[in-house]
């Protein structure tokens, strides 16, 4: 593990991320959900990289052990982070791989900073395109919504956060999608993040409005999404990202909920080998000059 410095955000004083990394071959950049830490992909990293895959990740700051400052959790200065990372690495041809939250990153950054640096992106039960129920926005959830979560929080946040980890992995009375100690550990990564960060966070995925950015994206994109993800709900998010990226490759899976990270690792580990390993022919069209 090492640290890197961001100089993000509106203050100017440098946030150390902490980022770590495991294998060699194609580089791929995990961005976190919310509100874990890098330390959430540990399934992943125990078995991309026999496939040929150098994979990294890093702790959003205010998350991990990441700085936790006061402000900068809105998603220029969240991208512009990705971006010190990016280049503190000096990756090129690296996928971007965005959960939940992380959508939003790989987005705005892409729509920032452009594509030089990016062979493609994943997108996996993101936020994208837009969360918040708005009068332009049917499909989205009631601020109400967003507003209860951050009064809880803000009340007993090891409390929500027990709760938030059933429904995030599906967890129920009659189904155990994951055990208790798979809880307990997602709890104890959740409580690494300061209050502040996580509460913000919570502002800037709900608001945060990508719908004139999705269309944007110039890399081959891959979607993937729970069908039962009571946390970011299909319709509402990748149903939708699929509609503005009919070239993108979409893939449902069936009875999964958001934490399919966990849930539905081996099809998912599986899903991200044969993607990133794809080549691209040509990038006349990232769309359709792929092969396998």
């Amino acid at each position: 593990m090492k640290f890197i410095e961001s100089n993000a955000g509106t203050t100017g004083e440098p946030v150390k991320l902490l980022v770590h990394e495991v294998g060699q071959g194609k580089p791929a950049l995990f961005i976190t959900g919310w509100p874990l830490s890098h330390e959430m992909w540990e399934y992943q990293f125990n078995v991309l990289p026999k496939h040929g895959i150098r994979c990294i990740s890093y702790d959003r700051r205010g998350f991990g052990h990441s700085d936790k400052p006061w402000s900068g959790y809105d998603y220029d200065t969240l991208a512009a982070d990705l971006n010190a990372v990016i280049e503190a690495l000096d990756l090129h041809d690296v996928t971007l791989v965005g959960f939940s939250m992380g959508g939003g990153e790989v987005v705005r950054y892409l729509s920032t900073y452009g594509s030089e640096r990016v062979s493609r992106a994943v997108l996996i039960s993101s936020v994208v395109p837009y969360m918040l129920k708005t009068e332009d926005n049917p499909e989205g959830l009631p601020q109400e919504m967003f507003d209860e979560f951050v009064q809880q929080i803000e009340d007993d946040r090891p409390k929500f956060l027990a709760g938030f980890a059933k429904s995030f992995y599906g967890n129920s009375l009659l189904n155990n999608a994951v055990s208790d100690e798979i809880l307990t550990w997602h709890g104890g990564l959740a409580l690494q993040a300061s209050g502040r960060a996580t509460t913000q966070c919570i502002r800037s995925f709900s608001a945060t409005d990508f719908r004139n950015e999705v269309s944007l994206l110039d890399v081959p994109v891959l979607i993937i999404h729970g069908e039962s993800d009571k946390t970011v709900p299909i319709d509402a998010s990748s149903e939708r990202t699929s509609d503005m990226l009919p070239g993108a490759e979409y893939i449902i899976y069936e009875g999964a909920p958001h934490g399919l990270f966990i849930t539905h690792k081996e099809r998912l580990n599986e899903n991200l080998v044969q993607f990133i390993n794809q080549e691209v022919v040509t990038i006349s069209n990232p769309y359709t000059d792929i092969v396998t």
